[in-house]
């Protein structure tokens, strides 16, 4: 435990409890503590399933429901607030897959959201019923995603050559870039603007996979080395195939509820203690010249809600969809300066005994990756702060930074959780 720390204008106590607790400090015109602490997780439960053959994804949500609720101890019958991403599922996506799911559940929202950003939308998703709660317009809130790719017929999108699109895409899609090229891309950007080696690259994919090695669930626990990611199937240049994701089906699903109500949950309450989004472009063509994404504006709206510093992070979950993922959110987050984040990973900081421990479970370049990470993010969050990690557990830890990003670095949500 950590004695008082005080910064300019606000003050964290702890005793007991890292929760921060702000004096009403403003940042431009909004209150940053407007919803810092007011919401807690509950529940929480990951589907060990990293293959579901002929199981409807429906199916595996409830799976994922069920096991959040029943680590929360609350009944199904007590939930008035449901939210899935739109393009869940269903062709075509939007609020009809929200209330399709909804009646197959057995759940009538009086509160839901089908916001759909991209990976990061249970983030997204975690603010926003964290404002709900706070509000009174939801009292129990279930947060859920499950897919199985690995045999359920996805829609993929396809360029009609006979529609211009409107705006930057009339300039990219019709070349028809896939999403791997478009990361690989940036990966090249980085290497060209700040030396960014293919070895640091790959020393992201060797860090996670020690991770994931005693994770009874991830998908590959195997050890490997900074040569087996070079030596790996080339996909995009720079990336390999270990800079890849790994692709399984997989589902999750946590629970919220007020800060007061959580202290007669069957679990240990975790809660939202920071909370911070950004939407910026769609296309590759506009992105900044340096290669920032929004992540550089949820992140400091996340700190400052919750009213900590980067040292106070004793563990984080960053999506790693590709290797160069988590290093662009490492200093879009403030972690290391511009063009740093190749010798912050060299350095060891992501694993045990560096600054920040990442992606304990192993992340998506190891455990599990369905398409959509954030909530998995969440969930191993919420795991590190109990003391439950399954696969590298960080001792006595108490903040917890939850970070996603939606598309190609078109969105992107920070949270900060504590206990």
């Amino acid at each position: 435990m950590r004695a008082m720390h005080q910064w300019a204008g606000f003050k964290l106590l702890v005793g007991g409890s890292k929760r921060p607790r702000l004096d009403g400090r403003t940042i431009g015109k909004s209150r940053v503590a407007s919803i810092s602490g007011k919401a807690s997780i509950v529940g929480a439960y990951e589907s060990p399933r990293r293959q579901a053959p002929r199981l409807h994804p429906f199916a595996l949500q409830m799976e994922c429901i069920a096991g959040a609720l029943d680590d929360a101890g609350i009944a199904l019958s007590e939930v008035d607030g449901l939210c899935v991403a739109a393009s869940d599922w269903a062709e075509g996506g939007g609020v009809s897959s929200l209330i399709e799911f909804a009646e197959y559940a057995g759940i009538t929202p009086t509160y839901f959201d089908s916001t759909d950003v991209g990976g990061c939308s249970y983030i997204v998703h975690a603010g926003h019923a964290a404002a709900a709660i706070a509000t009174g317009l939801a009292d129990v809130v279930v947060i859920s995603y499950a897919a199985c790719p690995r045999w359920w017929p996805l829609d993929t999108p396809s360029f009609d050559p006979f529609v211009l699109p409107a705006g930057p895409g009339q300039f990219e899609l019709p070349y028809g870039p896939t999403l791997i090229s478009t990361y690989a891309m940036f990966a090249q950007r980085h290497m060209a603007l700040y030396g960014t080696t293919s070895e640091q690259l790959a020393k992201v994919a060797v860090t996670f996979r020690q991770h994931a090695a005693n994770n009874p669930h991830a998908r590959f626990t195997a050890p490997i080395t900074v040569d087996d990611v070079l030596a790996s199937t080339p996909i995009a240049s720079p990336l390999r195939k270990l800079d890849c994701c790994v692709v399984t089906d997989g589902g999750g699903a946590i629970v919220m509820t007020s800060a007061e109500r959580a202290r007669d949950c069957r679990r240990r309450p975790v809660h939202l203690s920071g909370f911070g989004s950004a939407a910026a472009r769609t296309q590759l063509s506009q992105i900044a010249h340096d290669l920032s994404t929004p992540a550089a504006l949820s992140g400091p709206r996340a700190f400052a809600m919750a009213g900590i510093g980067h040292d106070d992070i004793d563990v984080a979950q960053i999506y790693d969809a590709f290797t160069i993922t988590p290093m662009l959110a490492l200093e879009d987050l403030g972690f290391c300066g511009r063009g740093e984040s190749g010798g912050f990973v060299d350095d060891g900081h992501l694993t045990q005994g560096g600054r920040l421990p990442t992606n304990t479970d192993g992340g998506g370049l190891s455990s599990n990756h369905p398409g959509k990470r954030g909530i998995f993010t969440l969930i191993e969050g919420v795991r590190q702060l109990r003391g439950e990690g399954p696969g590298l557990q960080v001792p006595d830890a108490e903040v917890a930074l939850v970070h996603g990003l939606g598309g190609t670095f078109c969105a992107a949500a920070t949270a900060i959780l504590t206990v």
